[in-house]
């Protein structure tokens, strides 16, 4: 039997296993496991010498298991900055994510002090609170602690998160994997809203990354403005063992679920 992973190679392609699947739609994935794959897939096209420092994800359209394809160009190539541009499509050919990586140098220099996250680490946190009766991304493919909060909880919330499977079957899971495929979990875990009777998109996902995590864990302390008249959003800043790693931003669309509808915290 194959080891389990969320992506496993399809000819030219990537089909997803059940790991990777969102709670919402039939046959749709979570919003993570596409974005890391699309940030795995760019930083392979990268010079060996840059690091990924933020990836723009637009969530076009659901997510199906695929096979999907990756299609990268080259905006701005370069030594110390080069910018990438990606397109996953589905089985039929139509795009479903669109992406943009800027690749930079890292720095030589020391001028910031780094303290260590302002909370406890994964081993006191408590267990993931969200059930589901079939496999799902945020159940099975993904283990959640949490140290403030949880997702039935409204209001600000902290949380460690570490991929229970490879990301690509046969291929090194990336630090960078491992922090966009947590990104995507902030609007879920800090709703301002509950989750009875009202949906919260993310259509859209923005990570910033400073540097890889030193092990496979990375938290996320996340918080979500909503306020009448505006568009809110959810801020994560994200952390590893030894300090601060990043931020990511989710533009929301936060309104009522028309009567009998399904909540949802997915891109539609």
């Amino acid at each position: 039997m194959n080891d389990p992973a969320l992506f496993v190679r399809d000819g030219d392609g990537y089909a997803a296993s059940e790991l990777a699947l969102g709670p919402w739609f039939p046959g749709a994935l979570h919003g993570g496991p596409p974005a890391a794959l699309m940030a795995h897939v760019l930083a392979g096209h990268a010079p060996g010498a840059l690091r990924l420092a933020r990836i723009s994800l637009e969530l076009v359209r659901p997510v199906p298991r695929g096979p999907l394809s990756v299609e990268v160009a080259v905006v701005r190539p370069g030594r110390r900055v080069t910018l990438l541009d990606g397109t996953m499509r589905d089985p039929e050919g139509v795009a479903v994510l669109h992406a943009r990586a800027l690749f930079l140098a890292p720095t030589e220099l020391d001028a910031t002090a780094e303290p260590p996250p302002p909370f406890p680490g994964p081993e006191t946190g408590t267990p993931n609170d969200w059930h589901s009766p079939t496999p799902t991304f945020a159940t099975d493919g993904m283990e959640i602690r949490f140290v403030r909060g949880a997702f039935r909880e409204v209001g600000p919330a902290i949380a460690w998160f570490r991929l229970a499977v490879p990301l690509l079957a046969g291929e090194p899971t990336r630090g960078v994997d491992r922090v966009v495929a947590a990104g995507d979990f902030g609007n879920g875990i800090a709703p301002a809203v509950p989750w009875e009777g009202h949906t919260f998109i993310n259509p859209d996902l923005t990570v910033h990354v400073e540097r890889d995590p030193v092990d496979e864990w990375v938290a996320l302390q996340s918080h979500t403005r909503v306020v009448r008249g505006s568009v809110a959003l959810a801020e994560s800043v994200l952390w590893d063992r030894r300090g601060r790693i990043g931020r990511a931003v989710q533009t929301l669309l936060v309104a009522r679920a028309p009567v009998g509808a399904a909540t949802s915290g997915e891109t539609p």
